[in-house]
Formats: C-alpha cells, sequence, structure tokens
C-alpha cells in the first residue's frame, strides 16, 4: 500500500520523451512505477526543443503517468556546430552510427574528448541548478534526488547538490564512465584523461548511493578507490515492463527467423556466426532461415552479411518506436543478441536482454563466455553466450534449432524465471534505496 505521505524523489535525466532509443526506458520505467510505490517523482529533464536526441520515439510518451510533474529546462551545446560541420545527425554513444568518419568528425571526437569534459552535454548543467535553486527556494522538499547518465556529465549536478544543500543522492549509472568500450576513441590528452577520471571517482565517493546494471560494472566501478565500499554500490539491472507483452507470441509457420533489435556494427563481430547461418541453410534447403536487423546497422555488417550470402534472406528495417520494436521480438523465432569485442564487455548488460527474456524466446548470444549476459541467459534458461570464434558451436546450436523447428515451427520457451527483473520489482528495490535509513552510517563514516 502507498504510504500516507509518499516519498518525493527528484529525478534529473537528460533522456526523456520524446527522446527514443535505450537510453531513455530506465529512467522513464522507474518514474512509471513509482507512484503506484508511495513515491512523489518530479522529472527535471533538457526541453526537447533545445537537446540533442539521436532518435526520437514519441509513443514512450504513453508511460508518463498522469500528474507526474516534468520540469523541462533551456541548454547549452555544441551539436548544432556538428551537424553543420559534418552534415550528420547527432551522434550515438562512442559514434556508433559513424561507420566512416571524416575529417571534421575525427576533429570534433578530439574537441569532444579534451574541451567538453566530462562529455559535450555539460551545457545543460547551470540551467539545472537554476531549476533546482528556484524549486527549493520556492519551498519544494525532497527525499532523494537520483541522477542518471550517460551523459555523465549529469552525475556533476548531484555531486553540486549533495555539495550545496545536503541532498540525498543516488547516482544511477547505465554505464561505465572511463571504461566504456568506445573511450579511446575520444582521444583524451593526458590532462583531459586525468580530470574525467578525477570527476568520475568524485561522484563515486561523495554519491549516498551508486546504482549500476551489472555486477562486472559494480566490481569495475569499486577498483576507483581504496575508500569506496561496496555496501553503497547496487546493482539494478535494467528490466522489462510487462505491459509491453501484453500481445501475444505469434511466431512465423513459414520460416525460421532470427531477430537482431537495436544498434549493432563491425566491434560485435557476428562474423562467424553469418557464416555458420549460411552453411547451415545450405545443409538444410527445406528449412527457409531469415534474418532481420531491427534498428540502427552499420555500412560494415551490411557488407558482412552480403559477404556471407545471406542477402536474399535477410531484412533491415530502420529504427521504431519501442512498442513496434517489441511486436518484433514477438513475431520472431529465435532472438539474436552480440556483446561488442571490447575491453571490460563482461560487465556489459544491454537493457534489451531484459526484453529478449520477457518474449520468452530462445537467444543466441555472440559474446564473452562467462560474462554476466551469458549468466543471465544461463540462469533464465534461455541459452549461453557463444564465442565470437566459436563457428563450430554456432553451427551446432543452429542444427539444434533446426531439427526443433522441423517437428513445431514455434520455439517459444515455457515461461522462463526472469519476474525479478521486471522493471515494477527492480523499481520497489529502487524505493529502498530512496528511503532515508537513519541508523545508516554517513559517507563520512563509510570512508567518503
Amino acid at each position: 500500500m502507498p504510504a500516507a505521505h509518499p516519498l518525493r524523489l527528484l529525478v534529473i535525466t537528460y533522456y526523456w520523451p520524446p527522446s527514443g532509443g535505450a537510453g531513455v526506458q530506465r529512467s522513464l520505467k522507474f518514474v512509471k512505477h513509482l507512484p503506484a510505490l508511495g513515491v512523489e517523482p518530479t522529472v527535471l529533464t533538457v526541453d526537447p526543443a533545445r537537446g540533442a536526441y539521436p532518435v526520437l520515439d514519441y509513443s514512450l510518451e504513453a508511460d508518463v503517468p498522469p500528474g507526474v510533474r516534468v520540469l523541462r529546462t533551456d541548454t547549452f551545446e555544441p551539436f548544432d556546430s556538428y551537424r553543420k560541420l559534418t552534415g550528420k545527425a547527432v551522434p550515438y554513444g562512442g559514434f556508433a552510427n559513424e561507420s566512416k568518419t571524416s575529417l571534421a568528425q575525427r576533429l570534433f571526437k578530439f574537441v569532444r574528448g579534451n574541451v567538453f569534459i566530462p562529455d559535450a552535454r555539460r551545457g545543460w548543467n547551470r540551467y539545472v541548478l537554476r531549476a533546482v535553486a528556484e524549486l527549493l527556494a520556492a519551498g519544494e522538499q525532497f527525499d532523494a534526488v537520483l541522477t542518471s547518465s550517460p551523459p555523465h556529465s549529469t552525475q556533476l549536478i548531484g555531486r553540486e547538490l549533495k555539495r550545496r544543500y545536503g541532498l540525498r543522492w543516488l547516482a544511477d549509472l547505465r554505464d561505465p564512465w572511463t571504461d566504456i568500450y568506445y573511450y579511446p576513441e575520444l582521444q583524451h590528452t593526458p590532462p583531459a584523461r586525468w580530470l574525467d577520471a578525477r570527476y568520475e571517482r568524485q561522484v563515486l565517493l561523495e554519491a549516498d548511493e551508486v546504482l549500476v546494471t551489472s555486477p562486472n560494472t559494480k566490481r569495475l566501478l569499486l577498483g576507483k578507490s581504496p575508500q569506496l565500499l561496496a555496501d553503497k554500490f547496487h546493482v539494478l539491472p535494467n528490466g522489462y515492463d510487462e505491459d509491453d507483452f501484453r500481445t501475444p507470441s505469434t511466431p512465423p509457420t513459414d520460416a525460421l527467423l532470427i531477430t537482431h533489435t537495436g544498434t549493432i556494427t563491425e566491434t560485435y563481430h557476428i562474423e562467424q556466426l553469418l557464416a555458420a547461418l549460411a552453411e547451415c541453410q545450405r545443409r538444410h534447403p527445406d528449412v527457409p532461415l531469415r534474418l532481420r536487423f531491427v534498428g540502427k546497422v552499420s555500412a560494415g555488417v551490411q557488407q558482412q552479411v552480403e559477404q556471407a550470402g545471406l542477402a536474399a534472406q535477410t531484412e533491415f528495417v530502420p529504427f521504431v518506436p519501442h512498442d513496434e520494436s517489441v511486436r518484433y521480438l514477438l513475431r520472431s523465432t529465435v532472438l539474436l543478441m552480440a556483446i561488442p569485442d571490447v575491453e571490460n564487455n563482461f560487465g556489459i548488460l544491454p537493457g534489451k536482454v531484459f526484453e529478449y527474456l520477457a518474449a520468452n524466446k530462445p537467444v543466441l548470444c555472440v559474446g564473452p563466455v562467462g560474462s554476466d549476459a551469458d549468466t543471465l541467459l544461463e540462469e533464465c534458461g534461455a541459452g549461453r553466450a557463444l564465442p565470437y570464434d566459436g563457428y563450430a558451436a554456432m553451427l551446432e546450436q543452429l542444427e539444434t534449432l533446426v531439427a526443433q523447428w522441423r517437428i513445431s515451427p514455434n520455439l517459444d520457451l515455457p515461461a522462463l524465471s526472469h519476474a525479478r527483473y521486471s522493471r515494477r520489482a527492480l523499481t520497489e528495490r529502487l524505493v529502498e534505496l530512496i528511503r532515508p535509513h537513519p541508523l545508516a552510517p554517513s559517507p563520512q563514516e563509510r570512508g567518503n
């Protein structure tokens, strides 16, 4: 039952509808479920007319509960200059939507890595701090503030609010900071790298609680300072929203359809899987294999598909709204997930893996064995990770799927053991962190 006097949470997030993509989902789904759990959220975000979003998804606005206050601010960012210089859209994290970069793009990356620290959206911070100051001056009170990143400059807002007003602060890091896989591409000079690492360390030390999405990310961040203690780090994965999966599953009966949703580039190294798919199709011409990519696919991956001889069997669907993306999952036979072949990838746990689990489909996963993604899939009974060079294991798995498909084209799994990863269940855990703990040691007592 909701508390008689609800807790009040200030949620500061750059990404909010109509922003689309993976980054918006986490804060949005927390806010969706908080009111029913006795927490009154206020969202502070950027004015979409002034912000810079890689993609738009207006369908997500339906998830904002009626009555939730959303305050939007101005910002100052360099992305208009980027568009004029390069003729390109706003870059994804790590410039994943840019297979080949021009001189202007390479220059922008250098400027981004050495002038805009921690990132190019830091110009938003002063507008947020001003808005919070006005709220507090008007007598508003909050039990806690949650800052969601990336952009990691948002965490500097939380740091400043903690220093100025002593607000209880939850730093929610959806991705690693200085260990993110594309970090080397930003060409930091030693002084810039030092400053960025200093900001990261300050945030981890000064936040009351740190939320991360995977166990390996927690271990990675704990190593940033000997003063950090494990009890302030909490693994809250991204999860799935049960409301998104009310539509029945309808796998095709005329093909074994393998679907990938989201962004994929050459760094995901699916070449061996494509070769195994081509060989499986050659061996079993009576079983029509189909491959579908929904979302951003780099030109390099499209070329790999052609080189494998799978162009005729493959469909490329551009970015679609989130609800439509879920429908593509439910209209598939098998789901494909790949983890980028980069440093520190054992902690990469994409938000879509939980939606894959909610779809109750077998999952073909290309990535490191023993990683957090591999462990999750095995734990829930959906599959195992196949190493990047594991052609034989990939072919064997595909042969098994083909044999099963011959018996029945519906390969849906029994209800998987994923209930604890529902967005509501995870929001319940968040509520426990929002609630003040008067007997808990202060940040100073915990080594901060």
